[in-house]
């Protein structure tokens, strides 16, 4: 495990190299009038998605994403199970634009029967020109409510064996138009039977490396700190890799990774496959953004 994030690390570095030789702008507007006036900088990532995780970015006021998240069995499990393709997880989701700083989100999803809602709050945007700031920083919070029934030998969750909660900080640069980088320290409460500890403290990275004007390279990883066990199992730390691809109105992501879960509850803490095991899943994310208001 170690080998591979060394070798992703090392992945990210050599092309933030070449990025940064890169004359390319890292906003739509004309050099000549970055001394003048502030000047945000736009598409940080393509996506309110790094793979699993969020990014900074998010709907503006009046757009509604409709998600579709899909998450297969894992590549070892053979011919048998079609490499993982004779199983399926799901997550659709709901995400609106309220303000051009709030972003909130609802969805369901098949890992443990999840109903999920989350709000996403713009602090500051990455900005070049008289008072510029140097990153772009939100703010991520979450619920969720498993559904799921436990053994028939069991006695049935309470109200808070069900929940967990998420907060989260994110913070991003737009390194030119090649490179983008993120930082996201996350804490998670859960109080799930079998679980420890309650309390959960997380720290992720990730990055998109622009490979043509539709297509980009990113990869994220989450280090929990306390990561104990996940009904009575061991626990790994989430890594992810796969391609953005822009199409209209869609942005189509393909990911590679050892969580199923596809909300941050899920796949920090809870993510119970080794790349080094073979235990890889392959899936999907599609996003398709409908305009309620004119814009």
């Amino acid at each position: 495990m170690k080998k591979i994030i060394l070798i992703l690390i090392f992945l990210f570095g050599a092309l933030c190299l070449y990025s940064q030789n890169s004359t390319g702008n890292i906003s739509d507007e004309s050099p000549a009038n970055k001394d003048k006036e502030l000047i945000f900088t736009t598409g940080t990532f393509k996506s309110t998605r790094i793979m699993n995780g969020h990014s900074i970015e998010r709907m503006d006021p009046g757009e509604l994403d409709f998600r579709i998240s899909h998450r297969f069995g894992t590549l070892n499990s053979g011919a048998y199970e079609f490499f993982g393709l004779d199983q399926a997880n799901i997550h659709l989701g709901l995400e609106y634009g309220i303000t051009k700083w709030l972003m909130a989100g609802i969805g369901r999803g098949t890992y443990e029967k999840t109903y999920d809602g989350f709000t996403k709050f713009t602090l500051f945007r990455q900005s070049s020109g008289e008072k510029s700031f140097p990153l772009s920083v939100s703010l991520f919070s979450s619920v969720a409510y498993r559904t799921v029934k436990p053994p028939a030998s069991e006695e049935d969750y309470t109200f808070s064996e069900r929940m967990s909660y998420v907060g989260q900080l994110m913070a991003a640069r737009k390194i030119n138009q090649n490179f983008s980088f993120q930082v996201m320290p996350t804490v998670i409460y859960r109080n799930v039977a079998g679980t420890e500890p309650d309390l959960l403290w997380a720290a992720g990275v990730g990055g998109k490396v622009k490979l043509s004007g539709k297509i980009s390279l990113n990869a994220e990883y989450y280090y929990c700190f306390n990561p104990g066990t996940y009904n009575n199992s061991t626990v790994y730390n989430p890594l992810s890799v796969g391609i953005d691809i822009e199409a209209g109105g869609h942005v189509f992501q393909l990911i590679f990774t050892n969580s199923v879960a596809m909300i941050e509850k899920g796949f920090i803490g809870e993510t119970t496959g080794s790349w080094s095991k073979g235990d890889i899943h392959f899936g999907f994310n599609i996003s398709r953004v409908f305009y309620l208001t004119n814009k």
